[in-house]
């Protein structure tokens, strides 16, 4: 979610001195990649299980869907890198009427495997640390700023991997084959927006080229809930879907979500719904202050007890 979930204190990444989040920053429940890495030493896994059906109008095929969504996040010692391996399993069980009677087809694979990785390029945030708020007008510091228009700008490269005999893996698609993103991501008080531009297999007969757009709002410091739509372009599918979900945070390092999603056309109809955690193995010790010219700077950052991190009306607490 986003993708980009939890969100609560994915501001407060914004506004800190690194990559790195005093709670979890997840991309689920969306399908959306949030501009941030999760920061050195960070190592991080989301999963989730989704079940739906499709129905095709014109065929007359049912599909009942099961699959099992993962990725695999760990932060590099260059604050703004991010690797990861991002993939899902499917079990599809097809029906379909012939000559009065059923037929039925199961396919059982990995739908999709890519390994990437993720480079902040741009992150406005990083140096409005060491403002200082305006002491006299309330309004002076929550008025709208022209310059919060600007999100944080980041590249994502990967390579698609699918070996041997796989339904999901078109017949003139190759093992190996790469996939690109540019995500942007703004961040405004409560409420998070991330666009992702996805170009996939743009090496092969039928590249799939896709925008997301998430948008998350933190109703407190423990739970959250987006909206997102995904637009899909390809010569072999395309398709509107929209999905929308919640996350809770139990502690800073693991959150629970929720989801579903559903289409605007009848070839095939679809809907899903998901349920998934997200945990992190937190071995951050330091946080880098990354300067303008890339000179760094250490903060011996002292962690904050889940509690401690939002003020009594939902605020962020960030001294």
């Amino acid at each position: 979610m986003k993708p980009l979930f939890f969100i609560p204190f994915l501001f407060f990444s914004a506004l800190s001195y690194s990559q790195y989040t005093e709670t979890i920053n997840s991309n689920r429940p969306g399908n959306s990649q949030g501009a941030f890495a999760v920061g050195y030493n960070v190592l991080q896994f989301e999963a989730g299980a989704r079940m739906g059906q499709d129905d095709h109008e014109l065929t007359g095929i049912e599909t009942d869907l099961f699959g099992i969504d993962y990725q695999v996040r760990y932060g590099l010692k260059i604050e703004q890198l991010e690797i990861s391996l991002i993939g899902s399993h499917l079990t599809s069980n097809h029906m379909w009427e012939a000559g009065g009677e059923t037929e039925e087809l199961k396919e059982v694979n990995f739908e999709s495997n890519t390994l990437g990785g993720k480079y902040l390029l741009y992150d406005p945030y990083k140096n409005r640390v060491f403002e200082k708020p305006n002491i006299i007008s309330w309004h002076a510091n929550h008025r709208f700023k022209w310059r919060d228009l600007i999100p944080a700008v980041s590249v994502y490269a990967g390579a698609n991997l699918l070996f041997g005999e796989n339904p999901y893996k078109y017949d003139t698609d190759k093992s190996i084959s790469p996939r690109a993103a540019i995500i942007t991501q703004n961040n405004w008080g409560r409420w998070v927006f991330v666009m992702n531009f996805i170009g996939d297999k743009m090496t092969e007969e039928y590249p799939t080229y896709a925008g997301i757009f998430t948008m998350t709002h933190s109703v407190n410091g423990y739970f959250s809930v987006f909206a997102e739509y995904q637009a899909i372009k390809s010569d072999l599918y395309a398709d509107d879907i929209a999905r929308a979900g919640a996350a809770y945070l139990f502690t800073k390092d693991f959150q629970i979500d929720v989801s579903g999603l559903y289409n605007f056309k009848d070839t095939p109809r679809k809907w899903q719904v998901a349920l998934g955690l997200s945990y992190r193995f937190d071995m951050h010790t330091e946080d880098e202050i990354i300067m303008e010219g890339g000179k760094k700077q250490e903060d011996k950052h002292k962690k904050k007890k889940n509690s401690e991190l939002v003020n009594p009306d939902g605020s962020m607490n960030e001294d």
